[in-house]
């Protein structure tokens, strides 16, 4: 997870109506807003995945992001945090897990198949390139949405 702070000088009702508005014409984006009891507004971004192989060629990042009211009148605090979508973190784990359990299995002598041997370390290697190719992809997601954010709230 990683996390991006800033003021800006609005208050955070209307930053949450202008971030609504800007997003609503964008396609392909799910958009939450909800407005709290203490002047906080908190919404949620992500890109629609509909099918798993749109995992690897869209914005797989949830954006979180809260709008604060501060001490000095007519101007908000903005926190936003990004982090990867649940089923990319799911499906790595799961790749990892099973390529070491099977590489555990060889070594303890449950299963003296060469072959099993060779399988789990083809399916750890996967699992291993699979997180290094999604850190810098997380990293260029990223900054796609610090653009997209910027533009919006003209910071």
């Amino acid at each position: 997870m990683k996390k991006w702070n800033f003021k800006i000088k609005n208050n955070p009702k209307e930053l949450g109506e202008k971030i609504a508005s800007e997003l609503d014409t964008i396609k392909g984006l799910v958009f939450n807003l909800d407005h709290d009891k203490n002047d906080t507004v908190t919404f949620k971004i992500r890109k629609r995945i509909l099918y798993p192989w749109y995992l690897f060629y869209l914005n797989s990042i949830v954006v979180n992001g809260k709008l604060l009211k501060t001490q000095t009148e007519n101007e908000s605090d903005v926190e936003i945090s990004f982090n990867q979508h649940f089923l990319w973190v799911s499906v790595i784990l799961a790749d990892i897990l099973l390529g070491l359990s099977l590489l555990i299995a060889v070594v303890s002598g449950k299963n003296n198949n060469a072959s099993m041997y060779l399988i789990g370390a083809v399916i750890l290697a996967v699992g291993l390139v699979l997180w290094i190719r999604i850190q810098k992809k997380y990293k260029a997601n990223i900054q796609e949405y610090k653009t997209l954010i910027s533009q919006i709230l003209d910071v």
